[in-house]
């Protein structure tokens, strides 16, 4: 069985919009989409720590939205995050991309909006496309 190759990508659009994307050279497929906002609490862990990686930060905002009922107005709901073991996923997901200063800056520092689709196949996801926006 031939290996599948993954080609994974996060890059800034604008000074104003940043995108970042994951782009698998296979046949993953859409699994689901959702939009939420990463405020204030998004950005400290459950414990009080200041989050310093965005995908702590977009993990912590899924957490927050499912586990502690912190959620940002307008944040939406999804079915792949909802599972605990998809959440902590989530963070090898984006974590194995590549991410411009300025997109990872702009979740850091928080008070952004976030786009997110999932790609997998089935019920499992491999990787995630993020779109970052102020």
């Amino acid at each position: 069985m031939a290996a599948l190759a993954t080609c994974l990508s996060l890059s800034f659009v604008s000074s104003s919009s940043a995108q970042s994307s994951v782009t698998a050279v296979h046949s993953d497929k859409l699994i689901e989409r959702y939009r939420a906002y990463i405020g204030k609490s998004d950005l400290f862990n459950s414990s009080g720590v200041r989050l310093t990686q965005p995908w702590q930060i977009i993990r912590q905002d899924r957490a927050n939205f499912y586990v502690y009922g912190r959620r940002d107005k307008a944040d939406e709901a999804d079915e792949f995050f909802a599972d605990k073991g998809n959440r902590e996923a989530l963070e090898n997901m984006l974590r194995n991309g590549r991410m411009t200063s300025e997109a990872a800056t702009m979740i850091v520092n928080g008070d952004v909006w976030i786009d997110v689709g999932i790609y997998g196949s089935g019920a499992t996801g491999r990787w995630i496309d993020v779109t970052v926006s102020d």
